[in-house]
Parts: structure tokens; sequence; C-alpha cells
């Protein structure tokens, strides 16, 4: 992957538009996630450090290209000058003669953030008009948004046909972690695969296929597989008209020299509640009026004793009913051998999706993994192999330049 990062920017004086993603969770008007905010600041910090003139474009929420006062970005602009520890200018638009103005009066140093971009129309249709609007208040573009990559909207790739274009520092660190996790992993590779349902991701597990040694299939997608094998599963949830893409994907693996490695045993419950009675019961085991809600004690010990064969783990799904006590033990036990082996050095994990970065964290062991990525669908887009059209751009100006 070729691009320019901050390394390559002379910012003193420039006027530099940062697509950050401020797209935070919000209750009653109080941010209860700061994550993404605190994720950003470092490139923010640095530009204006090198005594760049900052302007920040982000959405929040789906207004769907109308202004709605309650998706603005001003308490968002506050709580980022909290966490810069300076003052922030906030503007509520983010074209015309006041966003002018105000940009036209920063100083080296100073940090600005515009209204949320989706209040115009012109930002999910990508149209060129609203891009270059955009981009007439910079002299040169950051993406800094890679949870918005895979949109091709235009504050996350439009304006980059427009400015000169660079990756920041967290858009800099998922990539290299993603490509060090599957375009240039070192090996063995591994590969948590859970959730629900396999129509949800099979182009992930077929993409993945192609790129791991071994895939742990966990949660109630193994019970899809293990049901096409013809394995009683009680009143589980499982996907039965996704049997035979099951025995696909299963022979597919097997062509390509991937190992598949499904639940040995598992933990039922005939109630689907906290504190429900539950047992252990091998698989094939599983009695007709119970479900399996989470992998069992012998499953965490095959898994943890792969884990510590492989040089490099992906993870995206949970292995269990997580939410929920007691079907939340297998993925803490596998998370918290993941994050020791990671800690000793023997293991790279790289880790997403929003079920996965609650499970790591519930677990305790999210600041212990190699990367956490936060990205949610474009993380997933990615895994899916996809091209994402604000990392495609990036990389097209890097071919230009010559970089590769």
């Amino acid at each position: 992957m070729v691009f320019r990062t901050l390394d390559n920017l002379e910012a003193r004086g420039k006027r530099v538009l940062v697509r950050a993603d401020l797209n935070v969770p919000m209750h009653d008007g109080v941010i209860t996630d700061a994550t993404r905010i605190e994720r950003v600041a470092p490139t923010i910090s640095e530009l204006a450090g090198k005594g760049a003139r900052v302007v920040v474009l982000s959405h929040f929420d789906r207004p769907k290209g109308k202004v709605v006062p309650s998706m603005s970005l001003h308490p968002i602009a506050e709580k980022l000058g909290e966490v810069l520890g300076k003052p922030v200018a906030f503007v509520p638009e983010c074209v015309g003669p006041t966003v002018e103005a105000a940009v036209a009066a920063l100083k080296d140093g100073d940090v600005l953030v515009l209204e949320n971009t989706r209040f115009h129309a012109g930002e999910e249709a990508n149209d060129p008009a609203f891009a270059k609007a955009l981009a007439e208040n910079g002299d040169i573009f950051v993406n800094d948004a890679f949870s918005a990559a895979h949109r091709a909207h235009a504050s996350t790739e439009g304006v980059a046909h427009d400015l000169p274009s660079f990756a920041g520092r967290l858009m800099q660190a998922e990539l290299s972690a993603l490509s060090a996790a599957l375009e240039n992993p070192e090996r063995p590779v591994g590969a948590i695969i859970g959730g629900s349902k396999i129509s949800t991701k099979l182009d992930l597990i077929g993409n993945v296929i192609e790129k791991v040694d071994t895939l742990f299939i966990t949660g109630a997608m193994a019970n899809t597989f293990l049901a096409a094998e013809g394995i009683a599963v009680g009143k589980s949830l499982q996907e039965a008209d996704m049997h035979e893409t099951a025995r696909k994907i299963a022979h597919l693996a097997q062509e390509k020299g991937c190992e598949i490695v499904l639940p040995v045993d598992a933990v039922v419950a005939r109630e689907f509640k906290a504190g429900a009675e539950s047992s252990v019961c091998l698989i094939g085991e599983v009695p007709a009026d119970a479900m399996i809600l989470d992998a069992g004690p012998r499953t965490v010990e095959l898994i943890n004793e792969r884990l510590a064969t492989l040089k490099t783990l992906v993870w995206n799904g949970p292995l269990g009913a997580f939410e929920i006590e007691p079907f939340d033990r297998a993925t803490v036990a596998v998370a918290q051998e993941a994050a020791r082996l990671t800690q000793a050095g023997k293991l790279r994990t790289v880790a997403g999706g929003g079920d996965t970065v609650s499970a790591l964290r519930h677990a305790g062991v999210a600041s212990e993994m190699s990367y956490v990525s936060t990205a949610g669908g474009a993380f997933l887009e990615w895994l899916e192999g996809k091209i994402l059209p604000g990392i495609e751009v990036l990389r097209t100006t890097g071919q230009q330049l010559g970089l590769d």
C-alpha cells in the first residue's frame, strides 16, 4: 500500500483539511464514548504543532442531507478542544462565505471544526461540486477516517481529487496493522470468525480462507457448520438454508490448505437469560431441547493450544453470547490468552468489528492486543477483500507520485 503520510507534509502556514470520524455515540446531548475523538487527536495535534491551520471535516449520524440541530458537531468540537487541551473554533456550516471567513481568520496552529458534512445532500452523493466547495477551504487534504473509507463520499473520496492528499496517523496505523495481518503477515496466520449468521459473512470467509492457515469458526455460525455435517445442535440458532453453503466453504478451505476448526464441546442451556441454568456437553450430545450459547472448556483449550502455534491472528466475532453471563467465559478466556501471547511478543493480534471490540473490552484486554480497529463497516469490508474508495484514492495518488 503506497500513500503519503504526515512525514511527507510541510504544514506550516497551510490550510489543512482533516477528514476525521467524529461520529461518536451520544445520549441526550452527552458523548458516551470519546474513543474516536481521542484517536484522531494525535494527527490534529501534530499538524497544529507544525504550524498548520487545521480545518476538521466529519459527518455525524444520518441527517439525510438536511439540517438536523440534534446532529450538529458543535458539542463534539467542544469535546475535541478538551482532548487536545487547546481552543477549538466551530462554524455551523461546512461550505460557503461564513466558512471562508473563519478559515481566513485562522492563524498557524489554530484548529477549526466545520459543521456536519451530511447536512448537505452532496456529501453522500459524492457530488463533485460539493467536494470542490469543501476543497476550496484547504491547501492540503489529510484523511484520518479509515472508519469512513468504505464510503465514496465527497469528504472521504471526492476532496482527494482536488487537493494533494495524505494519510493521517490513525489512517497510517490502521493500514499498517491490516497489511501486517493479512497482506504481508508473519506465518502461520489464524483467524477467529464468529457471529450469528454465515449469510452475513460469506464474502469475509471466502477472502480469509485464501489468506490464513487456520480458521476458527465460532459463535452461532459454528452451529450451522456442525448441522451441515449432520450433527444435532438441538434448538441452537443456525441457518438450515445455508447447510450446502457451509459444506462448500469447508471443501474450498480444504482445497486452499486452510484448516477449519469447529467447537468440540459447548455450554448449553434451555433458556437464554442471565444466570440461566447451564451445562457442558460434547458436540454431538446436545440435548434436543437445549441450545448452544457458548464454546465449552475443551474448545477453549483447543483454540488456546493452536494460538501458541501462530504468529498472526485476525479476530472478528465472539465465541458465544458474551453479553450475558455465564456465556461469556469462552470469549474471555481466549481473549486473555491471545493478549498474553501478544504481550509476550509471540503473537500479532489484529481485531475489529463492533461485537469484537465490546467483547475484548469486556475481557479487559482491548489495550493489550497489537491493534484493535474501531472502524466497524470499513474493517469488515477490508476483511472481505473489497476496495475501499477512501483508501484507493490515496493509493492512486501515491502511485502517480512514483512512491511505489
